[in-house]
């Protein structure tokens, strides 16, 4: 496969270049969903088990390397597309650009896969969680169900609602099971609210990529109903995550402090202010803007949950 030209430094070393393929800034993803899943747990039976948030954070590290990779290898086509069209707007593609080779990136990818399911039965074993294999399995399913074949939910529409469902419902809820073994109703209101916020995080991620994911016959939000459709519906969710808290400190007020909720939805909304200011100019193909764009989105997803979960951290502890 030729790569087309870029004026993009590629990683030298083969370190380097794994590192790069496993896309380190995106990591926050999962790992904060894990850690709010965790300490959601946690409160729950009022106290952290340690080393089920040991198997809890291997479950997520190993399905990063599984996610990350097998996306590439199964979007490598519409990401040849993307370097065809925009030769020096995009950063460097995984397998186009030669980073790493078609193979290397299935085999390893799949060596991934292969430890996470290892961590959902020794989740099961040692901590004598029941439904950890099964539920860990329906996890990755989920999350191979997004790109993978036969399934290919983000090249046939809804992608986005998959990846709020994985991300926003399905990993926090995993955490919260592995941390406590149970599933209390309490947790459901702070989940609901990560859930709309995940859906932003999946619609925006789609902006970028709107033109060559149409010529690919890629289905997101973004490329079926445009670019300017795509924001309002990001910023809708963004909103929709707070008023959920919101409604939460309201109907709950013990699982869902008003003391917990202030701040985190401040946070969220200071955010949102800061991807209204520059919304206008995140266009299609403004790339630049458009990195600005959900460089304030994800301050409001992992920042405002992250504050959530160490306020709820020290409720339990005080």
């Amino acid at each position: 496969m030729k790569a087309s030209p870029t004026n993009r430094r590629l990683p030298s070393s083969d370190l380097n270049r794994w590192i790069y393929a496993l896309k380190p800034a995106s990591w926050p993803k999962l790992l904060v969903p894990t850690l709010f899943g965790q300490v959601l747990g946690a409160i729950s039976v009022g106290a952290l088990d340690f080393i089920a948030f040991v198997w809890g954070l291997g479950f997520t590290v190993a399905g990063l390397g599984f996610i990350v990779l097998l996306n590439d290898w199964g979007d490598r086509k519409v990401d040849t597309i993307k370097r065809d069209m925009f030769p020096d707007g995009c950063s460097p593609k995984t397998i186009p650009d030669q980073i790493l080779s078609v193979s290397a990136v299935g085999v390893v990818g799949a060596v991934f896969g292969l430890a996470t399911l290892l961590v959902t039965v020794g989740s099961e074993v040692v901590l004598g969680r029941p439904w950890a294999l099964e539920a860990g399995v329906a996890c990755m399913a989920l999350f191979g169900a997004y790109t993978l074949p036969p399934i290919r939910l983000n090249y046939r529409g809804g992608g986005e609602f998959l990846e709020m469902l994985g991300v926003g419902v399905a990993l926090p809820i995993y955490n919260v099971y592995l941390q406590a073994g149970l599933i209390p109703p309490q947790v459901w209101p702070w989940v609901i609210g990560f859930a709309f916020l995940s859906l932003a995080g999946g619609i925006a991620s789609g902006l970028s990529d709107e033109q060559s994911d149409r010529r690919g016959g890629k289905r997101t939000f973004a490329s079926v109903f445009g670019n300017r459709v795509a924001r309002r519906s990001t910023e809708v969710c963004v909103l929709l995550g707070a008023v959920s808290w919101w409604v939460g400190a309201l109907v709950v007020p013990a699982a869902v402090p008003l003391w917990v909720v202030v701040p985190a939805v401040a946070i969220l909304g200071w955010r949102f202010i800061g991807m209204r200011r520059v919304s206008a100019k995140a266009v299609t193909n403004a790339f630049e803007a458009q990195g600005r764009y959900k460089h304030f989105l994800h301050g409001a997803i992992w920042h405002s949950t992250m504050v959530a979960a160490l306020l709820l951290w020290v409720d339990m502890i005080l």
